[in-house]
């Protein structure tokens, strides 16, 4: 095997704090999520509002019907996909801030396939364009492990600057040959329909939230019962730990990456194919970053990562129904997520 690359602590030293045992963490977990939702209410109070009326109208907006529940899926399934990825690098002390490229490039590669593929081949239409959202992701990441690894980039600025480039690369292929000519905006075409996830008809959720949870399961089983999931559990906790077991931390860090490359390209891919249809500039805005919240919400444990982004994708999709009935600003949303990863975070982890 091959020595240990030069490499930054892994993430939770980095951070200053490890993970407590599992023994708790549900609990302590629940807890800070009220914390924040009280400290949350307390704002609506100095802002002159009822913080009960705030959160039962939030509360009516995200459940309250069939379709508020299959917009909050909807919106719950990028994060808990590329959150699953993100909490993977994680566990191996890679720090990967590179989703909301990798997310782009991935709406990017679903658009090109499903517009070049025929549509008469129905089901292996959308396959094949879902193919391509993940190979476009993991081929995003792949530059920036390369970057890492080649020429001992740390990986927190050769993912997060590459977001950047990503993002724009996008923009000059909707200005180019993915573009439609005329529109008002920077879009492509609407894709073939054989290509578009399926729905359930009165909730409106597509197929994709159905992908993560089985991709969440997935990659549970990969961390907890592979030889590689081991092997990265051992990375994260003491690089030289794993190099003295005869563990290649390039194969790891190559692993990982790509792996989380390929789950954020397919969570790009499915929200173009699941609910716009077309690639547009800008569709992938704010995704990337909050899945790393989401992540960390579900303590970096795959399966726990799915309540995590449901609890996300509700609070979102309740925002705009509370701003329209109390007055209460839809970014208060935004607060209350930030409010509970900082409470998350101190409930369940502790000091080195």
């Amino acid at each position: 095997m091959s020595e240990a690359t030069p490499h930054p602590a892994p993430v939770p030293r980095a951070l200053g704090f490890r993970l407590r045992s599992a023994d708790g963490l549900a609990i302590r977990a629940l807890i800070a999520v009220g914390l924040s939702i009280v400290s949350a209410g307390a704002l609506v109070a100095l802002s002159g509002h009822n913080p009960l009326e705030a959160f039962a109208a939030m509360a009516v907006g995200a459940a309250g019907s069939p379709h508020q529940i299959g917009v909050a899926l909807n919106r719950a399934t990028p994060y808990l996909l590329a959150g699953g990825g993100v909490a993977i690098c994680f566990r191996a002390g890679i720090i990967n801030i590179g989703a909301e490229g990798q997310i782009a490039l991935g709406g990017a590669g679903a658009a090109a396939v499903a517009l070049a593929w025929p549509s008469s081949l129905g089901p292996l239409t959308t396959l094949a364009a879902l193919i391509g959202a993940a190979l476009a992701g993991a081929g995003w990441a792949a530059i920036a492990t390369a970057i890492h690894l080649g020429r001992r980039v740390h990986e927190v600025l050769a993912t997060l600057l590459l977001n950047f480039i990503g993002l724009l690369l996008v923009q000059q292929l909707l200005a180019g040959p993915l573009g439609q000519t005329g529109a008002g905006f920077l879009q492509s075409p609407e894709t073939p329909a054989a290509s578009w996830l399926w729905k359930a008809p009165e909730f409106g959720a597509h197929a994709g939230f159905a992908i993560a949870l089985a991709v969440s399961a997935l990659l549970s089983v990969l961390l907890w019962l592979t030889p590689f999931g081991f092997a990265l559990r051992i990375a994260g906790a003491s690089r030289r730990a794993a190099a003295y077991a005869g563990f290649s931390m390039n194969t790891i860090a190559w692993g990982v990456m790509l792996l989380a490359g390929a789950l954020a390209g397919l969570a790009g891919g499915v929200e173009v194919l699941g609910v716009h249809h077309r690639l547009i500039e800008g569709f992938s805005a704010g995704f990337g970053f909050k899945a790393v919240t989401v992540a960390l919400l579900g303590a970096l444990e795959p399966l726990a990562v799915a309540p995590a982004a449901l609890f996300v994708g509700l609070l979102e999709a309740g925002a705009q129904s509370m701003q329209r009935q109390i007055g209460v600003p839809s970014a208060l949303v935004v607060v209350i997520e930030g409010l509970t990863m900082l409470f998350v975070l101190a409930a369940t982890v502790k000091r080195a």
